[in-house]
């Protein structure tokens, strides 16, 4: 399996040799749909009403597709590779408008009151992927399901704190409300790149969360089969090293972005050799 937050897609395998052959073209064609997607809400400088008519378009080529119409020229390359994955595959469509939701969101809402609220977020925006990639390995199991949510969620929030120096400079704050207000820190203070010991304590206390959350759902790893188990352990170790080197920094994300390097990628195979199933209860502990 594939877990990926859509944001930042670099930190974690997609559609890599550990896949089978046969899934390839159905994983390539997911993230080229979310990314697509993505892009169109982040990247450039088009205004935000270009931005939600650009969207609005998107989801009608979804749903013409999904319809059965051909994939027209301004995303063909995205849409026919797409319409043959549900074909093949019978993608549960509901998690593909689950993800045109997030990225919509993103457009118009840059910041988050509570925990709750940052999470329902990661529901629409990571979640869909690992379980469309679950349906693609034919595991339709709940707990399954709720351990992909865990891990999806938490690779998304750690992307969050990896990501906050660069999130901060454009206005975007998915530091909660009320963390910030916990810890004291200055939402001016946050947007202007102020680093400081209240900022860093809240970045300590957002790493337990996120590394809480992804271990909750580390029984996956021993549940699916095969390529898809190791693929998924190498992802949870991706996560798990990028928190290890916000932790180095001294929880400082909010001045240095820190990333995986080639030298990284043996340490996290070791480590992916040697895991072990989380601490019974981490699950009840994860939210």
């Amino acid at each position: 399996m594939l877990a990926v937050s859509v944001d930042h897609y670099e930190n974690f395998p997609v559609a890599s040799l550990l896949c089978p052959p046969r899934l390839r073209p159905a994983v390539a064609a997911i993230y080229w749909f979310a990314r697509t997607a993505d892009d169109i809400a982040d990247e450039g400088d088009a205004p935000p009403w270009q931005r939600i008519a650009d969207l609005a378009d998107y989801r009608a080529q979804l749903d013409a597709v999904i319809d059965g119409s051909q994939a027209t020229h301004r995303w063909a390359g995205v849409f026919g590779p797409l319409q043959q994955a549900i074909r093949d595959h019978k993608l549960p469509l509901s998690l593909l408008h689950d993800l045109l939701s997030a990225f919509e969101q993103d457009v118009v809402k840059h910041d988050y009151a509570d925990r709750a609220d940052l999470l329902d977020y990661c529901r629409r925006s990571a979640n869909p992927v690992g379980r469309l990639l679950l349906h693609l390995y034919g595991v339709n199991d709940e707990p399954s399901r709720v351990q992909s949510d865990a891990i999806c969620t938490a690779l998304q929030l750690i992307n969050f704190w990896q990501d906050l120096s660069l999130d901060t400079l454009r206005g975007r704050l998915y530091v909660p409300q009320s963390d910030r207000t916990k810890h004291e820190v200055r939402t001016e203070g946050l947007l202007a790149g102020k680093d400081d010991a209240s900022t860093r304590s809240m970045v300590a206390a957002l790493v337990d969360w996120a590394r809480t959350i992804l271990l909750s759902g580390t029984p996956l790893v021993y549940a699916l089969p095969g390529r898809a188990g190791w693929e998924l352990r190498l992802t949870v170790q991706g996560g798990l090293r990028i928190l290890e080197k916000i932790e180095r920094l001294n929880c400082a994300s909010i001045t240095t972005r820190p990333r995986l390097r080639w030298y990284d990628a043996p340490i996290m195979l070791w480590r992916a050799i040697c895991m072990r199933p989380a601490p019974h209860g981490m699950a009840s502990k994860a939210t």
